[in-house]
């Protein structure tokens, strides 16, 4: 019926009333909500499909699609008044006439509408939940919502579930949210049927885009702005994306439209906007002529006719750099992008994991895919830089769950008898590679099974991002048994909390092996075999295999793995020795024992060493003395930063 992998193995869910679908940018969730709404509305008595996007750019994915050519039974559909995303709805006084329009449809015989989140919520704050009785609400980017009391689109869908009168279609690319905040409670995200499909299932289904890669660039702040260190990762040879810093950013340099004036030099000399696209043609060194859009620009008709370009798919193949600040990201659709240079450390993993999306279509030509974050490096002295060195480990955290995601799906079980099981071979139907391992525990609930065939994606990712996590991987003193056993199996208890002691180990074990699998098959030294560095799940294992024996495979083997040493490893390569320094002193601190007595007491005997020494105490020294004088400063510097931030 013209589905890809990932529709198919939605619709294979259709008859849930609630269904959670978790994949990534451009693998079809669009489509395959059109496929289950029309289903639930010819099949399942429901009488409408209200589709709730975050903002009018990302409606046009929503737009009218012949599907009955490809043999499904009917087209979607959405009349042009009720299709509420078009530029500039939400601004001024077209918000409340948009509101409206939707309560009007709710009472009209049309079946399909179009709106953004900020309509759906002020329609239900004027109306109650009752008004979609009987509807399918289709919220995309999902983890816009929360189960915070002040998320007004989670109030919503808590009132729409405790009614249980309405049909909910959820769809996000990234399950988690940057401020740690859970997107839905347990209660009800245990009324929803889970749907994944991975980043490698997306890309092995490719027929062009195969390799990802994830950079992390620095720049000294003494040697000028981000923009004099832009030339030497912005390859004008690339479709690329540019993110520009927030503006409450230290890195920002002078105003938007100065940064954006900025870009376009190093490209090359602009030329007349093109009346009929607003798109800016430059002249580039080479004699090139290079297709620029910028999505910075304020007045909102020129955004508009800008945009409305952007949706043409052969103008889009003329654009070859986008400079934006905050568009762009999520539910933006630009197939030939190549590049995305994201200026600025963030501090929202999904904001990460949405700007990372925009270079993940697959697209003709295109082999690689690129992401590089380009930031200013800490300085020693910066009251800030203990922020800095947790967003960067926040960095590498991302980079990790992006290595796994992109790995091969393992499935793990316990190693048997049978010596046919659990040999790293490759299921056929599945594509799982299967590996047998010593002491492994079976899940016995319903919903512990459920975790570990459909959510272990995103439970990694939770993993990696937890702060607690975090300090104690970077504590290279702390055992990767206790590290597993303490801190990550206090994230599985939090995230869910109703399953039993039994069920969190089988859980925790597997997270375990995926982060193990993760870290020990990327090590880049471990085969010179030039056959076994091809790209495939074998080849993978054949690595893996270098490290360990799969056969003797074990839970005690697994826990000892530090899963965050190959990402530590491949980010020192773009470091220098002294900024490492700085990022492993600051972890180093993470460790320290003081009490506040102790380090007003210390004070006086840390002058006194600085002016003897000409500086002062290192809390890595030899001397056991200096040591101790050391740390009491770090503490203190680290309080003091506390009480700037309170």
């Amino acid at each position: 019926m013209g589905m890809r992998p990932m529709q198919r193995r939605v619709f294979d869910k259709r008859e849930a009333q609630y269904l959670l679908i978790k994949s990534p940018p451009a693998s079809g969730k669009s489509r395959a909500l059109m496929f289950l709404g029309l289903d639930k509305l010819e099949n399942q008595g429901c009488k409408k499909v209200i589709v709730a996007v975050p903002e009018v750019s990302i409606g046009s994915s929503f737009a009218d699609t012949d599907l009955a050519s490809h043999g499904f039974f009917a087209n979607w559909e959405v009349k042009p008044e009720w299709d509420l995303c078009s530029p500039g709805a939400d601004h001024g006084a077209g918000a409340r006439s948009k509101v409206k329009k939707l309560l009007a449809f709710l009472e009209s015989d049309d079946v399909a509408l179009v709106c953004t989140h900020a309509t759906l919520r002020f329609a239900f704050q004027e109306a109650g939940e009752e008004v979609l009785d009987d509807c399918v609400l289709a919220i995309d980017e999902f983890h816009h919502s929360s189960s915070s009391e002040e998320s007004k689109l989670g109030e919503l869908l808590r009132c729409v579930i405790q009614r249980d009168k309405a049909h909910v279609i959820a769809m996000t690319g990234s399950y988690f949210r940057g401020d740690d905040m859970a997107i839905m409670s347990v209660e009800d995200e245990a009324r929803f049927t889970h749907v994944s499909y991975t980043y490698w299932e997306q890309m092995a289904a490719y027929k062009h885009l195969k390799t990802l890669k994830i950079n992390y660039s620095f720049y000294s702040a003494l040697d000028g702005s981000y923009l004099q260190a832009l030339p030497k990762v912005f390859d004008l040879s690339k479709k690329t994306i540019i993110h520009i810093p927030h503006r409450m950013s230290p890195e920002t340099a002078g105003s938007k439209h100065d940064e954006v004036d900025a870009i376009i030099d190093i490209i090359g000399d602009m030329q007349d906007v093109e009346e009929e696209t607003n798109f800016y043609p430059v002249v580039a060194k080479d004699g090139r002529t290079l297709i620029v859009a910028n999505l910075v620009e304020d007045d909102l008709e020129f955004r508009n006719k800008l945009q409305e370009s952007l949706r043409d798919k052969k103008q889009q193949e003329r654009v070859d750099v986008i400079i934006a600040l905050g568009m762009a990201k999520e539910g933006f659709d630009w197939p030939p992008a190549e590049h995305s240079i994201t200026v600025g450390y963030r501090g929202s993993l999904t904001e990460i994991i949405q700007i990372i999306g925009r270079v993940t279509r697959d697209h003709e030509g295109k082999p690689t895919a690129t992401f590089t974050n380009l930031i200013a490096e800490p300085r020693a002295d910066d009251e800030l830089v203990v922020n800095a060195v947790n967003q960067m480990l926040k960095a590498i955290s991302v980079s990790l769950a992006m290595e796994q995601a992109l790995a091969p799906k393992f499935k793990f079980v316990p190693k048997s008898s049978d010596d046919s099981v659990g040999k790293g071979e490759q299921d056929s139907n599945t594509g799982e590679i299967v590996i047998g391992v010593k002491d492994l525990k079976e899940p016995k609930s319903e919903r512990a099974k459920q975790i570990i065939e459909q959510e272990m994606d995103e439970l990694v990712a939770a993993v990696c991002q937890n702060s607690d996590v975090i300090k104690a991987m970077a504590n290279e003193d702390m055992p990767g048994e206790l590290v597993q056993d303490v801190y990550v199996r206090r994230v599985i208890e939090e995230k869910y909390p109703n399953e039993s002691e039994e069920d969190v180990e089988a859980i925790r074990q597997r997270v375990a092996a995926t982060m193990a699998m993760a870290s020990v098959g990327n090590n880049e030294n471990a085969s010179d075999d030039e056959d076994e560095q091809q790209a495939g799940s074998r080849s993978f294992v054949g690595l893996v295999r270098k490290f360990i024996n799969i056969n003797d495979l074990s839970v005690d083997l697994i826990d000892s793995v530090n899963p965050f040493g190959h990402a530590y490893e491949v980010l020192s390569k773009g470091l220098t020795s002294e900024l490492l320094q700085k990022v492993h002193g600051v972890a180093s601190t993470q460790k320290i024992k003081m009490t506040e007595e102790e380090a007003l007491a210390l004070w006086p005997r840390i002058q006194e060493f600085a002016r003897d020494n000409g500086r002062p105490p290192s809390f890595e020294s030899d001397i056991a003395l200096e040591r101790r004088l050391g740390e009491a400063l770090e503490w203190l510097k680290n309080k003091k930063r506390e009480q700037m931030r309170a």
